[in-house]
């Protein structure tokens, strides 16, 4: 198994670079522990190379996504009196709200 911290892609020079770009203002012992730290994440993601995935079938997800919304049924419609008997203000027919743009 390969050594993860030994990934010498990473350089000091790109973390300073991306912490500029962000940023952000880094101490020199932050920017060694950060380019530390980023080598060994990205020496653990290169022992992904190692898995045998050649019998693995090429997917999307991870599970299986099925579609859970419930089909389009047309179903009776509410009832206006009862859609208004809840509403602060109405004329009988239609809601009454508050004019919220300069009329005439």
């Amino acid at each position: 198994m390969a050594d993860p911290a030994a990934n010498p892609q990473i350089t000091r020079r790109d973390v300073a670079r991306v912490a500029k770009l962000s940023r952000l203002a880094l101490k020199p012992s932050e920017l060694n522990a950060f380019t530390n730290q980023l080598r060994a994440i990205l020496g653990y993601v290169h022992l992904l190379d190692e898995v045998p995935t050649g019998d693995v079938e090429p997917m999307a997800h991870a599970i299986d996504v099925r579609d859970v919304l419930r089909e389009d049924v047309p179903t009776p419609m509410l009832p206006r009196e009862a859609a208004l008997a809840n509403a602060p203000a109405s004329d009988g027919e239609c809601f009454l709200v508050p004019q919220i743009l300069g009329g005439e």
